[in-house]
């Protein structure tokens, strides 16, 4: 049975098929075709079903987000689908169930093949939106790195010498730089290629979210997250739908001036931890 007739479907293309992304793209999914990348089959298929039994268009490619290759060829997919007007690149590992390795590379420079990647395919007016996390605020890179950072290929940024010195210390290093160089990867493509193409990207970077992963993350350090929710101004977790609303304004026509920058969206952590409500500790 064909469920929509219509040709010349516009694509969302969507890195990562989990809970906050999915919300993310229903937002306006509708008459578009979705093609969701995840490295697990089981989770895309489950993902895809789910969206096809609410009634929309989803197709799937299985991604390993930290081989340049595999994130190229879903990038080809996607053109090969129609105009790519969204990418949303939710990927990403949990500091306390991965090592500092692995955390950089995949959420520092596979986020950098993808923005690359789609730098290259991205139709005109076409939007994109990493989701990076309020870590990337919890303490600062020197001027002197990000600017060595923007200038460096995603597939030589652990050989900086920062990155090798500070982001290998522990999980939690390694997942605060490779989120503060997400925003930087997005600064640097909406001035370069993705601005070749007429297209913009940004970043949003969520607080605690309750999410069926992030209960891992509870589970292994809930004294450090209730700490967290206990200072905030919000004074709770957030919700993956809160995160969609903020995610579907950045990529809609609302935001066509909002370009290479990133919305802190966290209850209020990062300003109690700055004023001092909340002494920070990084393991």
């Amino acid at each position: 049975m064909n469920f929509d007739l219509n040709k010349n479907k516009e694509v969302i293309a969507l890195l990562g098929a989990g809970s906050m992304g999915t919300a993310i793209i229903r937002r306006f999914a509708a008459g578009r075709i979705i093609l969701l990348g995840d490295i697990s089959e089981k989770n895309l298929e489950r993902t895809a079903n789910e969206l096809r039994y609410s009634g929309y268009t989803a197709e799937t490619c299985v991604v390993n987000a930290m081989e340049k290759s595999s994130v190229e060829a879903f990038a080809e997919k996607a053109a090969s689908l129609g105009d790519v007007k969204y990418f949303v690149d939710t990927a990403g590992a949990s500091p306390n169930q991965s090592s500092p390795e692995h955390i950089l590379k995949l959420d520092m420079v596979g986020t950098g093949y993808a923005v690359d990647a789609f730098g290259k395919v991205m139709a005109k007016g076409g939007a994109g939106l990493i989701v990076s996390s309020q870590t990337g605020y919890m303490f600062d890179i020197p001027y002197e790195v990000e600017a060595e950072i923007l200038n460096t290929p995603a597939e030589k940024l652990m050989d900086i010498e920062y990155i090798k010195e500070t982001g290998f210390q522990n999980s939690g290093s390694a997942y605060i730089i490779a989120k503060r160089v997400n925003h930087l990867q997005a600064q640097k493509a909406a001035a370069t290629t993705w601005r070749e193409r007429r297209a913009r990207i940004n970043t949003i970077s969520p607080g605690i979210i309750v999410t069926p992963l992030a209960y891992d993350e509870f589970n292994a350090a809930g004294d450090a997250y209730q700490g967290m929710i206990d200072s905030s101004a919000a004074m709770r977790t957030g919700s993956s739908d809160e995160i969609a609303e903020a995610g579907a304004f950045l990529l809609g026509e609302h935001a066509g001036f909002i370009n290479g920058t990133d919305l802190l969206i966290d209850g209020g952590v990062i300003a109690a931890i700055r004023t001092g409500q909340y002494k920070l500790t990084v393991r």
